[in-house]
């Protein structure tokens, strides 16, 4: 996949950004079995912050390029978090978008279609997802966009060690020739009477 990612990637002139620092007391994802949880991620360019209040100081569409931004800052995350290994990515499972809106503004599915539209352009049916849209009187450092998102991964593949376990089943050569055959059981025990008879006629 990570052949594929890069590829759809630049055929739309975009590039991954380093995947950003967290700014609080907090880690930029986490991961219990094959989920991954990464914190939300604001909309920045190479710019700096993308601010604004949708209905307000920023159209649908504007607020839509900044959610893509969003859905990038989150697949650098998913990169991190994956030792830069797309491969381990299996799917999104959802998205939760946060859009600064001003009030009376009812659009914020609309501007957070631009992620999801994007991480279905990448990734294919792996980007489908399900997803909240939620207004927000303000957001920090008044950003226009906060989406945060939780994925599916694949672990890393262990090779396990060998061991060796007794088998019932012996090689053995026949006639100059290694075959193999099933362990004899040991012949059985002598009855008393044949033990003594023996004893007697020896």
């Amino acid at each position: 996949m990570t052949a594929t990612v890069e590829a759809r990637l630049e055929a739309l002139g975009l590039t991954l950004p380093s995947a950003p620092a967290p700014a609080a007391n907090y880690v930029p994802f986490t991961r219990s079995g094959s989920t991954l949880y990464v914190s939300g991620q604001i909309s920045v360019d190479a710019s700096g912050p993308v601010t604004g209040k949708l209905g307000e100081a920023l159209s649908v569409e504007e607020g839509a390029a900044a959610a893509r931004l969003c859905a990038l800052a989150l697949l650098a995350q998913v990169r991190a978090a994956c030792d830069g290994d797309f491969e381990r990515l299996v799917r999104v499972l959802k998205l939760t978008g946060f859009v600064n809106s001003a009030p009376g503004f009812t659009d914020q599915p609309k501007v957070v279609n631009g992620a999801s539209d994007l991480l279905v352009e990448l990734l294919g049916e792996r980007g489908r997802h399900a997803r909240s849209a939620v207004s927000a009187a303000s957001l920090p450092l008044g950003v226009a966009v906060e989406i945060e998102g939780i994925f599916e991964i694949r672990r890393h593949l262990c090779r396990q060690a060998s061991s060796t376990v007794p088998s019932p089943i012996a090689a053995c050569t026949i006639g100059g020739a290694v075959g193999r055959k099933t362990r004899s059981p040991p012949p059985p025990r002598p009855s008393v009477a044949a033990t003594a008879s023996s004893a007697i006629c020896s």
